[in-house]
């Protein structure tokens, strides 16, 4: 990029942030769409809990017809008699399950679990004057989710478990469902709920050959989960909410976070089969291996109280068996590592870490480097802060190479000078001169590169690191309130696309950081030899503000102070460590030094500059031809 192309960049984005300004909707006209927008989502919602309410009274006549469940009974206590078998009408019971950790409602329709409430965990709700209140965390709460099992009966189809209705016994710590058909036949569901977040599920249909289709081979698990706003970063919280599935001794998988997506595994045992918001998860997890032939989906809800719809299904087998039982475990809680890892099933892998080595970085030395340290210190804020300097410490040597290699770019500044007015009316001639002077002292401008360079996996884990982990949720720090979500310093009176209507400090003063730390690095630089780069560096930084105004504040909060603790190194570093007289007298002795043979990679830039320089010697002949022609 040369100095007219830089300028060009710099005029193209100007020009898109005043044509942003210029044509952004009045107040006015957003309220008029907006009020446009509430009127079709309300239509749509009365449309589709229309259509949910007959498929449901459809389904429930079907099953009625199909199984005969036998109504459950009651007795009524009177003042000198008991008066028995007395039917209740076919409404819904709920009943409850709870230890310290969580409070499990069930409902009788369906036998099936409603509801679910967190006891360690709150939501935060954000209001219209954009302040915060917090309130229970549910999860499964959705009265449009479906759990059931479609059973292939002999004379009726496939008729679903959800629209049964069972009578249920209750102990200490379990539940159990019976719905007893006409044919004889009895479902059977149990819950047993332990002392933290799994909950023993198991399913027996007794007498099934008096029910189910004896040509069937298997029957379907269906699951379809609408996954809650629970975050203040919805837009973060739905990149990092989908399906999960896990087959036997293989690799978890999961369904594209960003965008509607379809998996299927066919003909292979799954272990389990996770639904995952950012920070916590409802999973099933098969004790044996029946689970088969599964089919997940993720669907986008634009415009919706929902985050995201969630499919799974999955085939169960039967093979004529006279009694199938099935022997499940639930795990509805928070996505928290040490947990999920006890479990030895790889359910901590629907925590985004990341993949290959950023993510094996992450679980293995980050994380249990951050959870050792929270130990003695309280903060979450304090212990990024420890960290960073921990990691710059361990990084000083790489640091002090980059140091080093700029400290010998700009001793040999005299040298580069010389160069440059040698051959001041060939830029080609001076980069290719330059680079011979480079060897002959023993530097390369790339010294400072290659340290940075080596740092890059570990700023990427970090990346994937503070959103995903758990850790960061709603623990406040300075001025953030939620290091898992974005800082606001102020909101806006508008929406800027990509940008947001807010303003995060810890990104601006990450950006103000950059540029001072960038210009307190370079101002000895030479880039004469391409001037656009003294304002890219620069440009560069504001640009990312976009970016990162809607990032995790614990990241920014990271390279706020990452940055800091740079400067701190790198003005320690160059007036009290390094002398710029002994590293001269280096660069001389160096000089003085047998030089080894090119390497290949010296001589294919060198080749390839010598080439580049005559392309530029013929493209200037041709231009002093056809001026010549012209004065002709």
């Amino acid at each position: 990029m040369d100095r007219q192309q830089g300028i060009g960049f710099l005029l193209l984005f100007a020009i898109l942030v005043s044509w942003y300004f210029v044509t952004a909707p009045s107040a006015e006209e957003i309220e008029r769409q907006q009020r446009i927008q509430d009127s079709i989502k309300l239509a749509q919602t009365e449309q589709v809990a229309l259509q949910e309410e007959t498929k449901e009274k459809v389904s429930s006549i079907q099953t009625e017809s199909a199984l005969q469940v036998d109504a459950p009974q009651e007795t009524v206590e009177n003042d000198s008699s008991v008066v028995a078998n007395t039917p209740t009408p076919k409404v819904a019971q709920e009943y409850t399950l709870e230890n310290d950790k969580i409070k499990l409602t069930f409902s009788s329709k369906g036998g099936l679990i409603k509801d679910a409430i967190l006891k360690d965990y709150e939501k935060w709700e954000v209001e219209e004057d954009k302040s915060t209140t917090k309130s229970p965390l549910h999860l499964m709460e959705d009265d449009k989710n479906r759990f059931e099992f479609l059973l292939p009966t002999k004379s009726q189809g496939k008729v679903s478990t959800q629209d049964l209705y069972f009578d249920a016994q209750t102990a200490e710590n379990s539940i159990t469902f019976k719905a007893k058909t006409n044919t004889g036949s009895t479902i059977i569901q149990r819950y047993t709920i332990t002392e933290d977040y799994l909950v023993d599920y198991d399913v027996t249909i007794e007498d099934g050959n008096r029910l189910l289709d004896p040509t069937a081979e298997a029957m379907e698990l269906r699951w379809h989960q609408y996954l809650d706003k629970i975050e203040s970063n919805t837009n973060f919280e739905k990149f990092y909410s989908s399906v999960y599935f896990k087959a036997k001794d293989d690799d978890s998988d999961y369904c594209n976070c960003r965008t509607d997506d379809e998996e299927e595994l066919d003909k292979e045992n799954i272990h389990w089969v996770s639904h995952v918001n950012q920070f916590f998860n409802a999973s099933l997890i098969s004790k044996q291996a029946n689970m088969k032939n599964g089919k997940f989906e993720t669907r986008q809800l634009e415009d919706s109280d929902d985050l995201k719809l969630v499919k799974s299904s999955v085939e169960l087998p039967l093979a004529g068996n006279a009694n199938p039982s099935y022997a499940f475990q639930w795990y509805i809680g928070p996505n928290e590592f040490n947990t999920l890892h006890a479990y030895d099933i790889g359910l901590e892998e629907v925590i985004p870490f990341g993949r290959s080595i950023f993510g094996s970085i992450n679980r293995w030395v980050i994380r249990p480097s951050f959870d050792f340290l929270s130990r003695f210190i309280g903060s979450k804020g304090v212990v990024i802060i420890v960290l960073i300097f921990i990691l710059k410490m361990l990084l000083y040597p790489l640091m002090f190479r980059m140091l080093k290699s700029q400290a010998k770019m700009g001793a040999l500044k005299p040298e580069i000078e010389e160069i440059k007015k040698k051959f001041s009316d060939d830029p080609q001639k001076q980069q290719l001169e330059t680079m011979k002077m480079y060897r002959e002292y023993g530097t390369s401008p790339l010294g400072g590169c290659m340290p940075m360079l080596l740092q890059m996996p570990i700023w990427y884990a970090l990346f994937r690191f503070f959103p995903a982990s758990i850790r960061f949720r709603q623990e406040p720090f300075l001025w953030a309130n939620d290091l898992s979500s974005y800082d606001v310093l102020t909101y806006l009176p508008f929406e800027i696309p990509a940008f947001g209507s807010h303003l995060s400090l810890f990104t601006i003063l990450w950006a103000l950081s950059t540029i001072a730390y960038t210009y307190y690095n370079t101002k000895h630089m030479d880039m004469s030899a391409n001037p656009a780069m003294k304002y890219v560096q620069y440009l560069m930084p504001v640009m990312f503000l976009v970016f990162f105004n809607n990032y995790a504040s614990g990241l920014t909060c990271y390279m706020f102070f990452s940055n800091l603790i740079n400067v701190a190194q790198t003005i320690v570093t160059k007036r009290f460590v390094f002398d710029n007289d002994k590293i001269r007298n280096e660069l001389m002795s160096e000089k003085s030094k047998p030089k080894k043979a090119k390497s290949g990679f010296q001589q294919r830039l060198e080749e390839a500059m010598k080439q580049q320089q005559e392309v530029q010697k013929k493209r200037n002949q041709q231009a002093a031809n056809q001026r010549k022609k012209k004065r002709k």
